[in-house]
């Protein structure tokens, strides 16, 4: 069975640009019913994919967050190039982390984090983590138990360089945030399961911005964006977006 995979996207909504940025393991997915709904209020989206991502979970291993840092910087010049001279970033999990990252890299409009970590978890478990997603993409694909199986076996041989630096990026972020004088949205599922949630309260109390909110959702997990409550989630991003500098 060929799958589909997900595709970086464009929608053309107007002057005001966002970019959609999704998690670690994630992809463009993960935010395109944002994107479509924010299309639809005049805001132009772009939703850039990180180097491994979004592709059989065996090229994930090659890459790291150098590699994807350089995706979200050259997804911000692609909004500036087309004229876009106003940017807000929305991200979630580690989009929201690299969205923080922008805000004191570049100028930015609005952020908007949704389920961002803010503490560093063990290596094993967020190899175990992996290992999951790599599990589920196989599934997807359409392959035998079988079959799994044996690519799984082969892959957790491969070494992961990429979570030392993944918690390093981290870490760079939590240190660096009181330097983010961008208005921001801390959104937060309050059954997130992939991170400790007080990693929303760190963020809300040292961005530096007077213009800032913080909002949890009672009823999310993690992946918020295809939650229960993304509709709420999609009219009170708008809102924040609305009531940006543009």
């Amino acid at each position: 069975m060929k799958v589909t995979m997900p595709k970086p996207f464009t929608f053309e909504g107007g002057e005001r640009a966002v970019l959609l940025l999704h998690g670690f393991t994630g992809h463009s997915a993960d935010v395109r019913m944002l994107g479509r709904f924010l299309e639809k209020q005049g805001y132009t989206c772009h939703a850039p994919h990180y180097e491994g991502h979004g592709v059989p979970p065996e090229e994930l291993v090659h890459t790291g967050p150098d590699d994807w840092w350089k995706d979200v910087m050259n997804a911000y010049q692609f909004l500036k190039d087309r004229g876009h001279q106003k940017i807000a970033a929305v991200g979630l999990s580690l989009g929201g982390v690299f969205s923080l990252k922008l805000g004191y890299t570049v100028p930015l409009t609005g952020i908007v984090t949704m389920c961002s970590p803010m503490y560093i978890k063990s290596e094993e478990i967020m190899y175990q983590g992996v290992l999951a997603y790599a599990r589920e993409f196989k599934k997807r694909e359409g392959k035998s138990e079988e079959q799994i199986e044996i690519e799984m076996e082969e892959y957790s041989k491969a070494p992961m360089k990429t979570l030392k630096a993944l918690q390093g990026l981290i870490q760079e972020v939590r240190d660096d945030v009181d330097t983010v004088y961008t208005p921001t949205f801390v959104v937060q599922a309050r059954h997130d399961e992939m991170i400790n949630t007080d990693s929303a309260n760190i963020i809300f109390n040292n961005v530096q911005s007077d213009h800032k909110k913080l909002k949890w959702y009672e009823n999310s997990t993690h992946v918020i964006t295809l939650g229960n409550e993304r509709d709420e989630l999609h009219e009170d991003v708008l809102e924040f977006l609305n009531s940006l500098d543009w």
